[in-house]
């Protein structure tokens, strides 16, 4: 599900306003055929950047909301998508605002090398700042949620939500096998194992998501409305 559409799906219709649209990323390190990439998925995904970001109303409910978007790059995060949910991160601990997250990735843009794994640091420091000041964060993982995005801002909420099936972890399943060299659980890295494990605190199908969200918005809601 590709984030504009998720967006009508899940908040209230006319109660979305996106904020820093114009943060998109570029080519620090001149990497061999980046540039290129970024203009071909710019065009094909309609989308300057892979994460959406704004505010919202979901069931009546104030909240800042992002979105990454699975058809720009498969949701990977480089320096635009880490500074653009870290402004988010920021707006929202500035006006008392909850904020809801979903996540799909395939985790940091190797295209940006370091840079891209920096935004690990930076987004957590901005969930952090929201966090001591009192304020909900809720994360939904949807398929796939994986690589440095898991390791920082996905599985930082106060509650994580996951979509029935979605493949959350870091590491891809190979590599932990051959690092560990054990065989892994079956269905290992799957929402239904990590609901098991306490990882996630429910897989709420994508029907339920508006009501489920919204209830959770209304329990902590704070601060000014919208």
């Amino acid at each position: 599900m590709g984030g504009r559409q998720r967006l009508r799906f899940l908040a209230d219709k006319g109660s979305f306003q996106e904020l820093f649209s114009q943060v998109e990323g570029r080519d620090p390190l001149s990497f061999p055929g980046y540039r290129e990439k970024l203009e071909m998925v710019r065009d094909a995904s309609s989308e300057k950047e892979a994460v959406l970001c704004g505010t919202a109303r979901i069931g009546g409910a104030p909240c800042c909301l992002f979105i990454m978007e699975p058809y720009f790059m498969m949701g990977s995060m480089g320096t635009a998508v880490g500074e653009k949910i870290t402004s988010l991160f920021e707006y929202a601990t500035e006006h008392s605002l909850p904020v809801v997250g979903y996540t799909v990735s395939g985790g940091a843009r190797m295209q940006e090398g370091l840079l891209s794994l920096m935004q690990m640091a930076k987004t957590s420091g901005a969930v952090k700042r929201h966090s001591d000041a009192g304020l909900f964060y809720c994360t939904v993982l949807t398929d796939p949620t994986t690589g440095g995005v898991t390791a920082s801002f996905a599985m930082e909420g106060d509650i994580i939500l996951a979509e029935p099936g979605a493949t959350v972890g870091f590491a891809g399943a190979r590599v932990v096998e051959q690092t560990t060299r054990k065989a892994l659980p079956k269905g290992f890295q799957t929402a239904e194992f990590l609901l098991k494990h306490g990882f996630v605190d429910a897989i709420v199908p994508r029907r339920d998501q508006q009501q489920v969200v919204s209830s959770l918005l209304k329990l902590h809601q704070r601060g000014e409305a919208l």
